[in-house]
């Protein structure tokens, strides 16, 4: 037993003399690195133009800004170091990541200088130069640098680097061949060389890639066939060759491929060839096989890719039937468009597909015969029965030209505007989907394809303006409807005879500034009546910049009373988040020709005095019409709110009465999903297969007509990912209706402190996600979007959640102007008792850090998963605010955090967001940040301050706090527990209490 002490103690004394080493060899900074590296990082910050690594501290130490990570947002700032190396004392560095830093220098020679270096990550910056040939005595592991502006070939010299496993740099401007050397690197599994402007063909010293696990070369100038080679890469999983120059067929030997589960042929150049030979890739998730020139019939083995979501067969020439076996249960999006399909169309596609397109086929009339759009399957030209005479495809055969017409002006994407005066485009506003179809008076658009790799909660195939727009016709450019794959426009009901087609671009997504947001490339081809007329057309190019308007002229012939446009996405380009595919602000298709006038051509036959009787005769019927029906009240005016709502220019739709009663099913009760003081709210299916969520303005609603018209104008110009998109709305007599997007969990109040059974597991990843999407919608709200909004209203019920669990913000009714030179509001304070900020429920003073404060109660409610303010009877009142207070000088923080989350969070992520909730909580509203500088600190891009209770102003604010909390009681004593949004005339003296804050940086 003695022996067994003393040995316990001895390892004691060494762990402790070990950890004292350590410590020491931490914080002592020249013995930590070397002193050669530190200089190798100097001159590396100076060559990139990263200007705030602090070297007055340890690169090694992971502090004052050496390691700052945002996984969420793919931000880095990190130098990692290992200090574990044999027989050496010193640390070295072994990873440098710099994501998303817009660093403006070039790529770093120096680098070459760290022997110890195995990882390097420039992804997102704006560096240019060429790849440095030192980096190739390098022990390199991993080579991130996609998305810059890096020019040149591959050095031969990184054929060196053999413990390299990873090499990306697409989305640059790389050139030449790829080096034979390359095929030494046989440990390489990811081979990302996608959107640069290489040529030659592929290296046959690539067959030795057999480790090889994911290959892509989209949109280069390769030449040459696929190579017979790849059927050694045994282990590859997802292979990208879209647009990449190289040649069909694809080798039969791809067959040998049987992990792949994502493979991605586009635009592929060659012969016509049979359907590859891949029916033994049974684990099969996203299979794309678009204009290859495939021949013959759809073979039966798709029906066993059980694992299959994403089938792209379009823009082939596969014939037959759609085999019965295969009834595509388990996938999310079909694309079948423009082939040469027939027979009829199986009914589970009909009955129960979902997001399929069949547009440009040959099937059996009669099965598509009937409706151009099924639910989400689009049918658009998919019978083989052809147009009638007037160019309407069968389909629509039920519709009738009420006229000729004799142009076709269209805003893409945008509502209706009048240019110079005279010239009206008509709006085009429809949500679109992934096989779509929808038609207007003599026109109609077909969309096909869903945004591949793109992190947005949904795709938006309209796109709002990001830039500043430098043309004097801009109300045509503010929006622009944008497609995945293909795009269709078709014109019908003309009369024939000699058009101009006039096509208005703009490049509205990128920036125009030296960030990686402006390095995009947006490439594809436009087809006018089925002639292609632009190849490889970028907007930005050709309008000399993003933000320029350009417009294309085309002379046509119309003689089947049709016209077509088609704009069409070849695989070329950036594809980065779905930024990618055509985008068209505007069309015009213009008469060469004087049209006939609307009542006929050519003089008038009747004689004058005839022609005088005539007129006086018919004003005399119109006047004595016109009695008639004003004595019968005819003319009474239409109430207040229709008159108000027409008046209105708005960015959003119309629905009628009878659609909302058809989609609710009469509203009935089965379908309300939610109760406020608004009015209910229900789940409803429109005729396209969208689910929406109606909400009913009660006649009995507090929040009334002006609210209800202020909500339409308000959000209709709003478009972000993180607040809620307003379909379009209806104002029928007394019915006052909003149509919203369906939200399939309902609001955050629910998910965090609803009723039990309608609780979410939310785990800390998840409600920190949601904490940032709040922030960026509201970020978005003050200082991005077009107009400057205050909410007024931000709470947990008014922030619903997607299928994803993505928060969207909602409930404009409240919302207001933020005028910047008029911010004292003195006569209306609105907003929802527990949330309104301190200057405002008792002064009226209104500027956005009212919604900062609201923001940092929402916060708060996410960290803890109890509401700010609850109640029971014979207890207490529990404020959520007075609690973090006392925890905090308590210094039990971490005590905040949901029983529900458990025990694996961030904690440093949750220390961030409640000191950011305690800051914009703060009662002096300069203390608040902005919004952005939220975003930033959430996302760890700044440094979150602390902020401790100022005792010195709590005292001489106490009488006001304590006046705040009676009046707070008083409120839920008649309300009840929920919280209950209120607009009262003149400032009010309650709010919830809790100390004031000053904020000080942590020492």
């Amino acid at each position: 037993m003695m022996k067994m002490e003393k040995f316990v103690i001895r390892r004691l004394l060494f762990l402790s003399l070990a950890a004292f080493c350590f410590t020491t060899a931490t914080l002592t900074f020249a013995a930590t690195l070397p002193e050669n590296e530190l200089q190798a990082l100097k001159d590396i910050a100076k060559t990139l133009g990263k200007t705030d690594w602090n070297f007055s501290v340890d690169p090694c130490s992971g502090q004052s800004g050496w390691n700052i990570s945002n996984t969420a947002m793919d931000f880095e700032n990190v130098v990692n170091c290992s200090c574990s190396y044999a027989n050496d004392t010193l640390c070295h560095v072994v990873s440098i990541r710099l994501e998303a830093q817009n660093l403006q220098g070039s790529l770093p020679p120096e680098l070459a200088r760290l022997p110890f270096l195995q990882q390097i990550d420039l992804t997102r910056n704006y560096l240019n130069g060429t790849l440095p040939p030192e980096w190739g005595s390098l022990p390199l592991v991993n080579i991130s640098l996609a998305l810059n502006r890096i020019t040149g070939p591959i050095p031969k010299s990184f054929a060196n680097i053999s413990t390299l496993t990873s090499f990306i740099v697409h989305y640059n401007q790389l050139s030449g061949v790829l080096p034979a050397e390359l095929g030494d690197l046989l440990n390489i599994e990811r081979l990302f060389l996608s959107s640069n402007n290489f040529t030659g063909q592929i290296p046959t010293t690539f067959a030795k890639l057999t480790n090889l696990k994911d290959f892509r070369i989209a949109d280069n100038h390769f030449t040459g066939q696929i190579p017979d080679f790849i059927q050694n890469w045994t282990n590859l999983g997802k292979l990208v060759i879209q647009a990449s120059g190289l040649v069909g067929p694809i080798p039969s030997g791809i067959a040998s491929l049987v992990k792949l589960n994502d493979l991605r042929i586009s635009d592929l150049n060659g012969p016509e060839a049979t359907f590859p030979p891949i029916g033994n890739m049974t684990s099969m998730k996203t299979l794309i096989l678009r204009s290859c020139n495939i021949t013959g019939q759809l073979p039966e083995y798709l029906e066993q890719m059980t694992s299959l979501k994403v089938l792209d067969l379009s823009f082939n020439k596969l014939n037959g039937v759609i085999p019965n076996s295969f009834n595509g249960q388990n996938l999310n999006n079909i694309y079948l468009t423009e082939n040469m399909l027939t027979g009829t169309i199986p009914s589970w596609i009909l009955e129960k597909g979902r997001n399929i397109d069949l547009s440009y086929n040959n099937f059996t009339a009669g099965s598509s015969d009937s409706n151009c759009q099924r639910g989400t399957v689009n049918l658009f030209a998919s019978s083989s029965k052809g147009t009638n005479s007037t160019g309407i495809v069968s389909c629509l055969r039920n519709f009738r030209c009420p006229k000729t017409y004799y142009s076709v002006r269209i805003n893409c994407g945008g509502r209706q505007v009048t240019i110079n005066g005279s010239t009206t485009f008509e709006d085009d506003t429809d949500p679109s989907g992934p096989s779509r179809f929808a038609s207007r008076s003599n026109w109609a658009f077909s969309n096909t394809g869903h945004f591949l790799d793109d992190d947005r909660p949904t795709d938006s195939f309209i796109q709002a303006n990001t830039s500043r727009l430098l043309m004097t016709d801009s109300p045509l450019y503010m929006q622009g409807r944008i497609s995945p794959i293909s795009l269709t426009y078709n014109g019908f009901c003309l009369g024939n005879g000699n058009y101009t087609v006039n096509l208005h671009f703009a490049e509205i997504m990128f920036t125009n500034d030296k960030t990686f947001s402006s390095l995009g490339r947006r490439i594809f081809d436009v087809y006018v009546q089925g002639k292609r007329v632009l190849k490889d057309f970028n907007i930005e190019d050709e309008a000399g910049g993003v933000g320029k308007a350009i417009v294309k002229r085309f002379p046509v012939v119309v003689s089947n009373n049709t016209v077509e446009i088609r704009l069409y996405w070849a695989g070329k380009g950036t594809t980065v988040k779905g930024v990618y595919g055509p985008l068209i602000s505007a069309i015009n298709v213009s008469p060469d020709f004087t049209p006939p006038s609307e009542n006929g051509s050519g003089s008038s036959s009747v004689p004058a005095g005839a022609m005088v009787g005539i007129v006086v005769g018919a004003v005399s019927a119109t006047i004595l019409i016109l009695g008639i029906l004003w004595w019968k009240g005819c003319f009474k005016s239409k109430s207040t709110l229709e008159q108000e709502f027409k008046s209105l220019d708005l960015h959003t739709g119309t629905f009628t009465l009878r659609q909302i009663k058809t989609a609710t099913n009469n509203f009935d009760i089965a379908n309300k999903i939610g109760e406020g003081g608004f009015g209910p709210v229900y789940k409803g299916l429109l005729a396209d297969g969208t689910v929406i969520a109606v909400k009913q303005l009660s006649s009995k609603s507090r929040q009334g007509n002006r609210e209800f018209i202020n909500e339409i104008g308000m959000i209709s110009a709003l478009q972000h990912p993180n607040l809620v998109k307003l379909y379009g709305c209806c104002v029928e007599g007394n019915q006052l209706l909003l149509v919203y997007e369906y939200l399939e969990n309902n609001s955050l109040a629910r998910a965090l402190f609803g009723p039990k059974e309608y609780r979410l597991k939310l785990d800390w990843p998840t409600r920190h996600r949601i904490c940032v999407g709040i922030a960026r919608g509201l970020a978005y709200l003050h200082e991005e979007s077009r107009l400057k909004i205050v909410h007024r209203d931000i709470k947990a019920t008014n922030v619903l959640l997607d299928r994803d669990l993505n928060p969207k913000i909602s409930d404009f009714g409240l919302a207001k102007l933020d005028e910047e030179d008029n911010t004292h509001i003195s006569t209306r304070v609105a907003g929802t008792f527990g949330y309104i900020a301190p200057e405002y429920a008792m002064r009226g003073y209104l500027t956005d850090k009212a919604d900062v404060y609201s923001f940092g109660i929402v916060a708060l409610e996410i960290v803890s998963g109890r509401s700010n303010s609850s109640s029971r009877p014979k207890e207490d009142a529990f404020y959520l605010l007075d609690w973090v207070h006392e925890l905090k000088e308590k210094g039990n923080l971490v005590d905040l955090v949901d029983q529900n989350v458990g025990s694996d969070f961030n904690k440093e992520q949750v220390m961030v967001m409640v000191n950011v909730a305690l800051r914009c909580s703060g009662v002096t509203p300069a203390v608040r940040p902005s919004m952005s500088s939220v975003v930033s600190m959430l996302e760890g891009r700044a440094e979150a301050e602390d902020c401790v209770p100022d005792s010195s102003v709590s005292n001489i604010n106490e009488t006001k706090y304590e006046a705040m909390r009676r009046y707070f009681q008083l409120e839920q004593s008649v309300n009840g527990n929920e919280t209950q949004s209120m607009s009262i005339d003149g400032p009010f003296t309650g709010s919830s209490t809790h100390l004031p804050v000053i904020c000080m940086r942590s020492p």
